[in-house]
């Protein structure tokens, strides 16, 4: 009877091992039998394949579309785009410090900043890079130029360019530096006592910027607000987001949990330090381009009721990746959990089919989301970014002000600008005059400048497609009538988007002069999304109102 009792203890107690071990042994046979097969097919390729194999791009082409079928963020990384995963985790690489684009046929600088190598040895956005350490740029991408202009720190370049109203090929050379990218874009006071902090990514050392930025318009301004502006901030490393939580958060405050399929990942991250600004009102900007660490970051300041978020749903990316070290050199970035803030909810959108071109998350109903509630008891809801407490609309509208800048109109008259006006006024005081965006008009006229609506296309394809059941003849005033309101009348729109053609050539305009902060202070001056914030800081009674569930 004992005998009979010990074994069913064994069976019961062992049972599952044994479950667990058959699961593993038939994944391990999966495993190698597609490995096998794979391997099979490319010896077979090789052998019998009617023309030369490229077998990297081969296999590399078989890589990507593998990892396509999982994630949009798990991805291979060769060893030659390791100093690419340099720069997405520390913003830091050698080089010139200069931005470069393809216009036209010509590889040209599109933007310098300041301070860096391009722009202290007098490169200028326009220019037309022809040369490089002796090899033309002519049928070379952007890319195979980029990585030309890269290289170890202290050694020399040398770039041949041509500029506009000038005969003569210019030569330049220099020394390349390391270039670090400073996370911090711009900081002011943008109103009594409320200051303004734009942070453009999460890499190392992002968090002591925004700290040291912050005591600065404390000492200089005695700010008793801030505003955060994480719009386009695609995020990088969640320990400078968990950071940042901490000057504002009561240390050891759980902000956000990570869960995977591996236990061992699993992690929950607390604010590390007690507050540097406990009393600081917050509001913090958020665009669609807002993912990851800034949805973090503004997920926990909402579900905790710390601050006010304003602006358009974010990303809605909530998915956590850990670089992976693989063979010959080689990285995988790869989704290993999922995270969730404050609040117990997860932003990550519901699937990857139901999203806007840029990828960020499109309509979810609430049917496919659950409600959670944040510290105060207000109700939010997961699967789908961060909705703000206070929505604005995007003003981004496929007019002719945008089909201008497509096709880099701004960009070339404002080459030709700079090289006519040696000063413009500040970034708060510029005006572009009637003078010059009558210029700008018949530049556009010298350019033969049209388009076509995107509409057009649906057109010409709901044309086709009434031909062939033969609806066209039927519908014919119809069609025509439709046809002649879906052709563009340019003058017509370029009067009607004036102060928008006006400020994309201004802020052009202006980057050749003042850079990168020139800009930024430029569009703070028309930007309805700090000012909303702006009001909801200085009324107290409007901002606890937000924050409170009533």
């Amino acid at each position: 009877m004992k005998k009979k009792k010990f074994f069913l203890f064994l069976l019961i107690f062992c049972t599952p091992f044994l479950l667990v071990a058959q699961q593993d042994n038939q994944r391990t046979f999966r495993i190698s039998k597609n490995l096998n097969i794979y391997n099979s097919l490319l010896r077979e390729l090789d052998m019998f394949y009617v023309d030369t194999l490229n077998y990297d791009k081969l296999i590399k082409t078989s890589i990507d579309e593998m990892l396509n079928t999982l994630d949009p963020y798990t991805i291979y990384l060769p060893e030659e785009e390791t100093e690419d995963l340099t720069f997405m985790t520390t913003g830091e690489y050698a080089g010139i410090g200069a931005l470069i684009m393809k216009n036209g046929n010509e590889i040209v600088v599109s933007e310098v900043y300041e301070g860096m190598p391009a722009q202290r040895n007098g490169i200028r956005p326009g220019d037309i890079i022809v040369e490089v350490d002796g090899k033309k740029t002519d049928g070379l991408a952007v890319n195979d130029v980029s990585n030309l202009l890269r290289g170890t720190p202290n050694s020399q370049i040398n770039i041949k360019i041509k500029r506009y109203g000038e005969k003569k090929i210019i030569s330049k050379t220099f020394l390349r530096e390391k270039i670090q990218i400073n996370p911090i874009g711009y900081a002011a006071e943008v109103d009594d006592k409320i200051g303004y902090l734009l942070l453009n990514e999460f890499t190392e050392n992002a968090a002591l910027g925004v700290k040291s930025a912050v005591n600065d318009l404390i000492k200089n301004h005695h700010i008793e607000s801030l505003v955060l502006d994480l719009r386009n901030n695609g995020g990088g490393l969640v320990n400078e987001a968990v950071q940042i939580l901490g000057y504002f958060l009561p240390k050891g405050t759980t902000v956000v949990t990570t869960k995977g399929k591996n236990n061992i990942l699993d992690r929950i991250y607390k604010t590390p330090t007690e507050p540097v600004f406990p009393n600081l009102k917050l509001a913090i900007l958020v665009n669609r381009s807002s993912a990851s660490a800034s949805e973090i970051l503004a997920g926990a300041i909402q579900d905790l009721d710390r601050g006010v978020i304003v602006g358009e749903r974010t990303f809605g990316k909530g998915l956590v990746q850990n670089i992976r070290n693989i063979s010959y050199g080689g990285h995988l970035k790869v989704t290993t959990a999922k995270y969730y803030i404050p609040s117990g909810r997860c932003i990550q959108a519901i699937d990857y089919s139901h999203r806007n071109e840029d990828g960020s998350v499109g309509y979810v109903p609430d049917s496919l989301t659950s409600e959670f509630l944040t510290k105060n008891g207000r109700k939010v809801r997961d699967g789908g970014g961060i909705i703000p407490d206070k929505q604005t609309e995007s003003k981004g509208k496929l007019n002719v002000a945008h089909y201008i800048f497509a096709q880099n109109l701004y960009f070339d008259f404002a080459t030709r600008y700079a090289s006519l006006h040696p000063t413009i006024a500040s970034p708060k005081d510029f005006k572009l005059s009637e003078d010059d965006f009558n210029n700008f008009v018949d530049y556009l006229h010298e350019k033969n400048f049209t388009y076509s609506y995107q509409t057009n296309k649906y057109f010409q394809q709901l044309y086709q497609v009434a031909k062939i059941e033969g609806l066209d003849s039927i519908a014919q005033s119809e069609f025509e009538a439709l046809k002649t309101k879906l052709t563009p009348n340019v003058d017509a729109d370029i009067r009607e988007n004036k102060d928008e053609i006006e400020a994309l050539l201004s802020l052009e305009i202006i980057k050749r002069y003042y850079y990168q902060k020139g800009q930024i202070e430029f569009s703070l001056r028309t930007d309805d999304d700090l000012k909303e914030a702006i009001q909801i800081l200085k009324s107290e009674e409007t901002y606890r109102k937000i924050l409170s569930a009533i």
